[in-house]
C-alpha cells in the first residue's frame, strides 16, 4: 500500500478488536437511477440486506442447477484451485469463478435483474469481484462462520471502501433446519476490526475454514442484543442481496434437507482493488478479481 493512502478501515494490526463506525454511504444511487424505489432504498440502506422471493423461475434455478451439477461432477474441475474441499478432505465445500467455468453461469452474472439492482445501489458500473457456489450437504454440511467479507477483501484483496454487495441465490429451499444463511441487521453500520497478523497463503485454509479476519465474540454478542439476529429462508429461485460488510454466518446442516447456493460478489468500477491492505500479496484471481470487466445486461 502506498503511504499517502489513508487505511479507513484498518483490520488485524491491532492487539485488541475493536468497532468503529463505518465512513462511507450503503445506498450511492437514487430512485431514478434503477428499479428499487425509495421505500425498499431506504429498507436497505437501514438492513444492509434485502430479499426478493422467486427471483428466478424453476425452470431458470433448474438450468442453473444442471449447470452446477456439471461442474461439481467433473474431475477436472475438481482437481482445479477454484474447487474448495472441507478441511477433513471429503466433501466439496465451495467452487469459485463459477461465471467462467460455465456458460449458463456467466448469463447469470450479466442478468438485468442483478446488474441493474447492483449499478442502483452501488451508484456506477459493476464487475465481477467474485463468484462462487456453496454446498451444503444433507447431514454433513459444513458452517461458515460469522464474518463481514468487506474484512477479508480489504485487508486480502484491497478493496478501499464498502461499495460492493453481494447475491445469494438459493438453488434449493433454504430453511430453518438446513444451515440458512443469517445476518445481523444493520451491522453493515459498524465495521469490526478483527486481530491476528494474516498469515502467508492464508486463503488456502480461510476459504476451508476462517481462523483470521473472524469477529470478536464479545462484540458479536453486543451487536445481536442490540440489532437482533435473522435467518431470510427462501424457496430455490429466491435472492438475498447484502452490504459488503454485513455481519453474516451458517450453521452446519444436520438435516436431511441439502442446500446450495450461488454467490455473485458485485464491485463498484470506482472501487478499484489496490495493494492488500494486510501487507501481504492479493489472493489469486480465481477468488478475488482484479480485472475491471463492466458489466452490461446481456453483453
Amino acid at each position: 500500500m502506498a503511504e499517502h493512502e489513508l487505511d479507513v478501515y484498518p483490520s488485524r494490526v491491532a492487539l485488541e478488536p475493536g468497532v468503529t463506525s463505518r465512513a462511507d454511504p450503503v445506498v450511492y444511487g437514487s430512485p431514478s437511477t434503477g428499479p428499487l424505489s425509495a421505500e425498499v432504498l431506504a429498507q436497505y440502506d437501514r438492513d444492509g440486506y434485502l430479499v426478493f422471493d422467486e427471483l428466478f423461475t424453476a425452470e431458470e434455478v433448474q438450468r442453473l442447477r444442471l449447470a452446477v451439477d456439471t461442474l461439481r461432477s467433473s474431475a477436472a474441475i475438481l482437481k482445479r484451485p477454484e474447487a474448495i474441499h472441507e478441511p477433513s478432505g471429503d466433501g466439496l465445500r465451495s467452487i469459485f469463478r463459477v461465471h467462467e467455468l460455465d456458460e449458463v453461469l456467466s448469463a447469470l452474472v450479466r442478468d438485468q435483474r442483478l446488474v441493474a439492482v447492483a449499478a442502483q445501489l452501488l451508484g456506477s458500473g459493476v464487475y465481477i469481484h467474485q463468484s462462487r457456489v456453496n454446498f451444503k450437504p444433507a447431514f454433513v454440511g459444513k458452517e461458515f462462520y460469522w464474518h463481514s467479507d468487506f474484512e477479508t477483501w480489504h485487508v486480502e484483496d484491497g478493496l478501499p471502501r464498502m461499495r460492493a454487495l453481494s447475491i445469494s441465490l438459493n438453488l434449493t429451499d433454504s430453511n430453518e433446519f438446513n444451515g440458512p444463511l443469517m445476518v445481523i441487521p444493520g451491522s453493515h453500520r459498524s465495521f469490526v476490526a478483527c486481530v491476528g497478523e494474516t498469515p502467508e497463503n492464508h486463503y488456502k485454509e480461510s476459504l476451508k475454514r476462517q481462523q483470521y479476519g473472524v469477529p470478536d465474540r464479545s462484540i458479536l454478542k453486543e451487536l445481536v442484543a442490540e440489532k437482533g439476529l435473522v435467518a431470510p429462508k427462501g424457496k430455490a429461485g429466491s435472492v438475498v442481496l447484502f452490504d459488503c460488510n454485513l455481519m453474516h454466518g451458517s450453521s452446519s446442516n444436520i438435516s436431511p434437507y441439502a442446500r446450495s447456493s450461488l454467490f455473485i460478489v458485485y464491485n463498484s468500477l470506482k472501487n478499484a482493488p489496490r495493494t492488500p491492505y494486510g501487507g501481504r500479496p492479493p489472493r489469486p484471481d480465481f477468488i478475488a478479481s482484479r480485472e475491471l470487466a463492466p458489466l452490461t445486461a446481456g453483453a
